[in-house]
């Protein structure tokens, strides 16, 4: 047993100080980012942001719809090879698309096929587990790799240096980073395990950056400011989920309750995931998400002019005239109290 008794720090227990600026709009600020990847000879030029591989966000529509703004899509795992093969070869998007896939057999197989049938169209992979310290897992990294040396990898998830050290030289490009946070997430309540996510965050950038590897912030932000405060600490990437979530563009099941109209959100770990993709929770194991009703938000368009609004307004509060010199402009300061909500949660 060990205990480290250095304090490690969530979105919550920050504010980030402004700085003195020579900006005089938001329109001034450009939140794109290029990428040049440790392994990969494939460019990035996009807004680094990307909607989450689960059934609810990680859609056809949403990837067509958050493209538009040059923002990324991790597709889910659950469309047929057909769909895949279809969308690969028909559409043309303004934003890198993620397949996402897990470690088994039949899901790197699929790949294998599709990659032969869209002529290798496919150019993004997420590798997606819930616990990426495994060796089974830094194997399959190194495979994925082998198999397809022209592919841009992210590959997650994990919260600690060393890991992140450990998979960009295995082969991954972009470390996934996160364990716990997410809004229908109860990984930490199950199992006890998890970091909180701005520690996590700041860490793994600095691993990850000193091998010139990439890494992404998966979970905890609930608004603009958290993914400000993300990009601030060092995160290449933000991976969204709850915040993409119950728009005309998202899945899940639309449910009318007493007049308002509501859409399913649940994790990929959640009793409802398992019983739809593996036939129930396995005797060995317990369900780490839970699942939620949102009250419909309409279309996304509404949600993405908040997002990236909010991250230009915090750029020119710290007078950083490109997303990549956020993290440079950023002095984050320990707060015991975030908003003024006197008059109710906004």
């Amino acid at each position: 047993m060990h205990i480290e008794d250095s304090m490690r720090l969530d979105f919550k227990d920050v504010l980030i100080r402004p700085k003195r600026s020579t900006l005089t709009s938001r329109s001034e600020v450009d939140i794109t980012r290029e990428f040049h990847f440790p392994h990969s000879p494939e460019p990035y030029h996009s807004i680094p942001i990307i909607a989450a591989n689960m059934d609810t966000t990680g859609t056809f529509e949403m990837a067509r719809a958050l493209a538009k703004h040059q923002i990324s899509t991790a597709l889910n795992k659950h469309y047929q090879p057909d769909e895949l093969e279809s969308f690969y070869t028909k559409e043309k998007f303004d934003a890198p698309i993620f397949y996402s896939l897990g470690i088994g057999d039949d899901e790197f197989n699929q790949l294998v096929e599709l990659q032969k049938k869209t002529d290798n169209a496919i150019k993004f992979l997420c590798l997606d587990v819930a616990n990426g310290y495994t060796e089974t897992f830094v194997a399959f990294v190194s495979k994925v790799r082998q198999t397809f040396p022209f592919a841009v990898i992210m590959a997650g998830n994990v919260v600690t240096g060393d890991m992140t050290e450990e998979l960009i030289l295995a082969g991954a490009d972009i470390v996934k980073v996160g364990i716990g946070p997410g809004s229908v997430c109860t990984t930490r309540k199950m199992t006890g395990v998890g970091y909180p996510q701005l520690s996590a965050i700041i860490e793994c950038a600095d691993a990850a950056h000193g091998l010139g590897g990439r890494i992404c912030a998966d979970g905890g932000c609930t608004t603009p400011g958290d993914i400000a405060k993300a990009f601030g600490a060092g995160a290449d990437f933000v991976m969204l989920g709850g915040l993409l979530a119950g728009h005309e563009e998202s899945g899940g099941e639309t449910i009318e309750v007493n007049g308002k109209v509501f859409k399913r959100f649940y994790g990929m770990s959640s009793k409802r995931a398992m019983d739809q993709y593996a036939g129930g929770v396995a005797a060995y194991r317990a369900a780490e998400g839970k699942e939620v009703l949102i009250e419909s938000r309409g279309s996304v368009e509404h949600t993405v002019q908040d997002i990236l609004g909010g991250i230009r307004s915090a750029c020119t509060y710290v007078g950083a005239r490109q997303l990549r010199e956020l993290t440079k402009r950023t002095t984050f300061i320990r707060v015991s109290q975030q908003l003024n909500e006197i008059f109710g949660k906004s």
